[in-house]
């Protein structure tokens, strides 16, 4: 079975690399390592298509090293004892170094049975993830690692690698549609050569015009699948850059973080769910209609769908970015939950408590209890509303934003009173 292009282009020299020349520049921290023979185990963290597993073999080749790849979606105890049997073989023959893909999803106990080994020196440990370790992988293990940190492909190193490609293949594609499938494979190399495989696949032995390309290159791509993984690091990342963009009073910011989100097939229903959190959180009374909004665009995107209640959660994000903002009613609320998990569950004062019975009102409940919309002012002066052991606490302090200004002078009077 023929190799996929992107396994026969893999390259065997440093020099041939593409991109990550923060790590493997002349003089950078991981080939100044593996050229001085200095072997350790190490963890490659970073997205799809950025060289983790090309850079795994090219230590291994430069170190001589036996390679035992293995995959912790596919592997199990198994293939890991028969991987440090075989490491333990050839000890003295040469070095091994396990290579572990997706190392992230092996549970607890599994990269707790890794540790002696890699303690010892019988297998180099090397591991692949696209999560942030430090979240992801056991501290014992992870402090016997080196984390290195590798970046999404740009564009220009995409197109050189893509060129590369092209040197094997008699096909000369114009610069449009080498644009668009560099554009498609947003910072993936794997994605780029397996583009260009079914491309090369489509066109072979045939003669077509610039724009007859770009129309095969459009087909074999039919649609951008943006790296959005609902359960990893980006989909917590760009959450965060929308949040931030919003807190930041900055709706552009904002707009391109929700459009990111949905090019990336981010449920809407849940950046609603986001932006309804925002509105409470970042804004509050300082413009309580920015709750109604988010709500409203809720709405909008549960009844209509999309691509139309996308406008909706825009409306609502550059809205919410230029709205003033307050974290009063967040900060007092954290205060307040706080107060109540960590005090004593102390009793409701009596002159607030209802007296629906006869015993209740010979017990005294509500009997000096003042109905403020009747008092001078609708302010029953001298009442107190926490109960009697904490005394007058204040957990809510309106800030100098929007309509905060209105509310805290209302309550600076009512406290002068």
């Amino acid at each position: 079975m023929t190799q996929p292009l992107a396994a026969r282009l893999r390259p065997t020299t440093f020099d041939a690399f593409v991109g990550q020349s923060h790590l493997v520049g002349i003089g950078k921290p991981l080939r100044l390592s593996i050229e001085t023979g200095r072997l350790h185990s190490l963890l490659l963290w970073g997205p799809p298509g950025s060289g983790k597993t090309t850079l795994a073999r090219l230590v291994s080749h430069y170190c001589q090293a036996e390679f035992i790849a293995i995959s912790a979606v596919l592997a199990g105890v198994k293939d890991i004892r028969e991987a440090i049997a075989h490491a333990k073989a050839i000890k003295n023959e040469k070095k091994t170094i396990l290579f572990i893909d997706e190392i992230h999803r092996f549970n607890k106990s599994q990269q707790d049975a890794l540790l002696p080994f890699v303690e010892d020196g019988t297998v180099c440990l090397m591991g692949a993830t696209t999560e942030n370790p430090s979240f992801e992988v056991n501290h014992a293990l992870l402090s016997r690692c080196r984390v290195y940190v590798l970046n999404p492909l740009s564009n220009e190193e995409l197109a050189q690698i893509l060129q590369q490609a092209l040197r094997e293949s008699e096909v000369t594609f114009s610069d449009a549609a080498i644009d668009r499938m560099v554009l498609s494979a947003d910072g993936d190399a794997r994605r780029l050569l397996t583009i260009l495989e079914i491309v090369l696949e489509r066109i072979a032995g045939k003669e077509f015009s610039r724009e007859q390309q770009i129309d095969i290159v459009e087909q074999v791509i039919q649609q951008d699948y943006r790296k959005f993984d609902k359960h990893g690091d980006v989909f917590y990342e760009q959450i965060s850059a929308l949040h931030k963009a919003v807190r930041g009073t900055s709706p552009d910011g904002a707009i391109y973080w929700l459009c990111r989100m949905l090019d990336g097939g981010c449920s809407p229903l849940y950046i609603a769910r986001r932006v309804i959190r925002m509105a409470s959180e970042d804004i509050g009374n300082a413009d309580p209609r920015g709750l109604t909004i988010a709500l409203d665009a809720a709405s909008a995107v549960e009844r209509l769908g999309r691509p139309e209640g996308d406008l909706a959660l825009a409306q609502a994000v550059a809205y919410l970015a230029c709205a003033p903002k307050s974290t009063s009613v967040y900060n007092a609320f954290n205060q307040a939950i706080a107060d109540v998990q960590q005090m004593p569950s102390y009793g409701v004062p009596v002159h607030l408590r209802n007296a629906p019975t006869g015993l209740m009102k010979k017990m005294g409940y509500g009997k000096q209890y003042r109905y403020d919309p009747t008092e001078p002012n609708g302010f029953s002066q001298g009442q107190t509303y926490l109960p009697d052991e904490m005394g007058e606490k204040q957990y809510y302090f309106p800030t100098s934003n929007g309509l905060e200004i209105k509310i805290r002078e209302k309550l600076d009077y009512l406290r002068e009173k």
